[in-house]
């Protein structure tokens, strides 16, 4: 796993370093033939892998309830976020991994919950899901940069 782990560690880097630079209003823009922004795909991203790896080992997500209810499959942006307010999405967006491999070391994920994702691949492990989610984070960084490039 130590490879998985160091994927989504430097797909959470590529992340933060795509939106670097970009003013809030950049980021909670919505171009025309979007349905989201890029705020609301760096949250997904969070909630998503939250989701994924916690809630369906049984183990309580390390993000507030809020967030996943406004940021889970499904949801679109319904209200801008502010700079403070995104600031602690991105500190998720970096430090969940590292929190990841210490709750994965520390063998706290004993009991998952099998998951057919929307793409129809079914997760029958942890192991599955953190592998899915990397795919999964691949996909939305190639969103938010062609986001980027109409903001």
């Amino acid at each position: 796993m130590k490879t998985q782990f160091e994927i989504l560690s430097v797909s959470r880097t590529l992340v933060e370093k795509e939106i670097d630079g970009l003013s809030i209003e950049q980021l909670n823009h919505i171009p025309t033939g979007f349905k989201n922004n890029i705020t609301w795909n760096v949250a997904h991203l969070v909630v998503t892998q939250q989701l994924l790896h916690y809630k369906l080992s049984g183990v309580n997500c390390l993000v507030p309830e809020e967030l996943i209810a406004n940021y889970r499959k499904g949801t679109f942006p319904t209200t801008p976020f502010s700079d403070e307010e995104f600031d602690e999405v991105k500190d998720l967006l970096i430090g969940l991994p590292d929190t990841l491999v210490e709750d994965y070391e520390a063998g706290i994920f004993d009991n998952y919950e099998s998951y057919t994702t929307s793409t129809g691949f079914v997760l029958n492990s942890l192991d599955d899901a953190i592998t899915f989610n990397n795919f999964h984070e691949g996909m939305h960084l190639g969103i938010i940069k062609a986001l980027k490039k109409l903001v």
